[in-house]
């Protein structure tokens, strides 16, 4: 699963979900692959989401293509043990996620056919928490 190697702090703030967040101004378009599975709401996606979704896909296209990972899990999310008392200081680091806005491209797959493309890219979505689209890249004369 992913996590990071290192960060500056061990523990952060846990934030406020905003429900009504921008489009995302980074990382909104299809770069490396083809085809790309965007993000249509705000959430955090947790490492194992991200896992599931990737082995989704890649089982899929029978481990034929090139998939990309566009999203990474560096927040920590702390956790108390069950049955603790009040106190005691912050849980320990128990998951790691990534924040996510609407319009985040999460996934891009090359190497295969758009309806296979399309069928894992509706795979690894049905895997995530957030609604999900499949997106084409835009190549110049297309239109």
């Amino acid at each position: 699963m992913l996590s990071p190697k290192r960060t500056k702090y061990r523990k952060t703030h846990r934030g406020r979900a905003i429900p009504n967040a921008k489009r995302a101004q980074r990382g909104n378009e299809v770069s490396f692959g083809d085809y790309g599975l965007i993000s249509m709401e705000n959430m955090q996606i947790s490492a194992r989401q991200i896992e599931a979704a990737r082995v989704a896909m890649t089982r899929h296209i029978k481990r034929g293509g090139k998939v990309w990972i566009r999203i990474f899990p560096n927040i920590p999310y702390t956790k108390k043990p069950a049955e603790t008392r009040m106190g005691k200081g912050k849980g320990s680091p128990e998951k790691w996620l990534a924040a996510v806005k609407p319009g985040t491209v999460m996934f891009e797959i090359a190497g295969v056919d758009v309806n296979l493309a399309e069928r894992a890219v509706e795979l690894a979505g049905s895997k995530l928490p957030v609604k999900t689209k499949f997106v084409v890249r835009h190549h110049a004369g297309w239109d």
